[in-house]
């Protein structure tokens, strides 16, 4: 079995506690398994190291966006597999990392994570969803600050109807047919 040495970054965007992280790092053991080189860019690491100081108004959601869309693209154009769970909610800031890669002539997948919001509630990961009910937070993404999802993405993946590895699975199969994996 020949391993495909070329990069791809696959953007996973959904709401917050959709299963977003969870499928990447799935996929990506899986996809180590295989022997392909793979980085997971979680969103709150990198919120934490590459975009400290950043809020959460639009103009700095889309400039997190756009940081790490630039390192997924390097990364990706080296040959490894960025698998990226950042929540994303502008279409156009995902629109502007997908023209990066075509620019680059690098693979780009956009994979949305389509949880509802009440089953992302009930999941409730960070505690997030309790504090914004509480009045503690605001602008928490598809409550009461925006989420676009995205009109047609590469692969929708309902998580609240299938386990993390049929959802990694699926990942797995549209990277396969794409030639990436």
């Amino acid at each position: 079995m020949s391993v495909s040495d070329q990069g791809a970054t696959v953007w996973l965007t959904g709401l917050p506690s959709a299963g977003k992280t969870t499928i990447a790092y799935a996929l990506a053991e899986r996809l180590r398994d295989e022997g392909h080189r793979v980085e997971v860019l979680d969103g709150d690491e990198i919120r934490e190291f590459l975009s400290a100081g950043l809020g959460f108004t639009r103009e700095d959601r889309h400039t997190n966006v756009q940081r790490i869309g630039f390192v997924a693209e390097l990364l990706a154009s080296n040959g490894v597999k960025a698998l990226v769970p950042v929540i994303a909610p502008f279409a156009d800031s995902r629109e502007a990392v997908r023209g990066r890669h075509a620019a680059g002539g690098t693979s780009y997948l956009e994979v949305h994570v389509a949880t509802p919001v009440e089953v992302c509630s009930e999941r409730d990961v960070k505690g997030l969803y309790a504090k914004q009910a509480a009045g503690e937070i605001s602008g928490l993404t598809g409550v009461d600050d925006p989420y676009e999802a995205p009109d047609s993405p590469d692969l929708r993946i309902e998580s609240h109807t299938q386990t993390v590895r049929e959802s990694a699975s699926a990942l797995h199969a549209l990277l396969t047919e794409r030639g990436l994996a």
